[in-house]
């Protein structure tokens, strides 16, 4: 898409204002680096929700804080909204759009003080610093910046930062899904690929409980009067893998087999996890069913398989919505010295729940990262200035509607 001739000097100017933000940036980055804010740490995480729910207040944000029921058996943080009215009415071209960030990180309290956050060079250091820390504080920086430049050619602007991202959102999902309503484009704020890639699509994931029950029976004096669970269960392990390369862009696991007590006991009960990825809908569908036609025909005898779904996620799909959208992202990308493509991954984020309603997502705007989940997880913070102008200008260009 061509872009008007006033975009060039905006985004030079939103540049320049990021470049000058830039110290605020690290300062920013480093306070929320040095909270101890993993899944279960509740208090860590709404230490954080109370920096980013000050700083959207600065910026006039209307935040809404949202408690949430405790998830998988540990109490979770707290779900922050931040809408700000911009002066376009959506019959006018407005557009509303959502920012999606996560508050929490993979890792355990006391993190944060053995590795504290760090600058070698180019590259940050510290628990979070890549995922999703830089992510979240560039998007306040980016909402900073075009308050600063005085830009309000939008309908709305929603902020959403969520607790629980690292273990599935298994609570904020419903407050996502309702975050994501009406909103026209949405911006996931993880960070970008290691080549500087932004993430156009994201498998999607359910989890199944298969339950194999068979008949006990005394394994030394009539083994005949038993039906072996476990040897169901063996069978239909191969028979599940089996199943990859069924269909593009799906892939099944079974990660865990659980089957039997004692030696000398016909095995009764056994139960097998299994996870579906797939790239698309319909993949997941087609995997599903298979799924489910393998475990109605049990190899053994006197044998029957229930089948119970735990959790599910939609995928992210890669739409002609969301390629338009990165489309506008490389043109601004090109005027800013940026060239990147995009990249699909196998990891579930919130872009999923949020695409899943049916809002064209793109993913990845958040600066250069790497290594996440490990103790050597990095930010290239010389990446930051273009990333967070680029983020700024997407929101503006995508915010006018009447550019579309």
């Amino acid at each position: 898409m061509s872009a008007p001739p006033r975009q060039q000097p905006l985004d030079e100017a939103l540049l320049s204002l990021s470049h000058a933000h830039q110290a605020r940036y690290l300062e920013d980055l480093a306070e929320l680096v040095a909270i101890d804010s993993g899944s279960y740490s509740a208090d860590g995480v709404n230490r954080v929700a109370d920096l980013v729910r000050a700083h959207l207040e600065r910026l006039d944000f209307s935040v809404e804080r949202v408690p949430l029921p405790p998830a998988q058996g540990h109490r979770t943080g707290d779900v922050l909204i931040g809408r700000r009215r911009g002066r376009l009415a959506v019959a006018d071209g407005g557009r509303r759009l959502l920012l999606a960030a996560h508050m929490d990180t993979v890792f355990d309290d006391g993190a944060a003080a053995e590795r504290p956050f760090s600058l070698s060079g180019p590259l940050a250091h510290g628990p979070g610093v890549s995922d999703d820390k830089g992510g979240l504080v560039a998007g306040l920086a980016a909402l900073e910046i075009l308050a600063s430049a005085g830009i309000e050619d939008y309908a709305e602007l929603v902020f959403l930062a969520t607790p629980d991202e690292e273990i599935g959102s298994p609570a904020s999902r419903p407050v996502t899904r309702r975050a994501a309503e009406g909103a026209h484009y949405a911006l996931a704020l993880e960070c970008a690929r290691e080549n500087g890639d932004l993430v156009i699509a994201r498998k999607g994931v359910a989890d199944f409980r298969l339950t194999v029950t068979g008949r006990a029976a005394h394994a030394g004096i009539e083994p005949e009067r038993g039906a072996n669970a476990a040897l169901a269960a063996a069978h239909l392990v191969i028979a599940v893998q089996a199943l990859n390369g069924t269909w593009e862009g799906v892939t099944l696991n079974v990660g865990v087999v659980r089957a039997g007590s004692r030696f000398n006991i016909v095995c009764p009960e056994a139960e097998l996890l299994v996870e579906i990825r797939s790239t698309t809908d319909s993949g997941m569908r087609a995997a599903t069913a298979a799924l489910e036609e393998a475990a109605s025909r049990p190899v053994v005898p006197g044998t029957r398989v229930t089948v119970e779904e735990l959790a599910s996620c939609p995928p992210m799909e890669d739409t002609a919505a969301s390629r338009r959208m990165l489309g506008r992202a490389q043109d601004i990308g090109v005027r800013l010295g940026l060239t990147f493509g995009a990249t699909a991954t196998g990891g579930v984020g919130d872009a999923n729940t949020i695409a899943g309603t049916g809002v064209p997502t793109l993913d990845g705007l958040g600066p250069v990262g790497g290594a996440d989940h490990t103790p050597e997880e990095w930010l290239d913070v010389s990446t930051v200035p273009a990333r967070v102008a680029l983020l700024a200008s997407l929101i503006a260009d995508l915010g006018d509607g009447r550019s579309d």
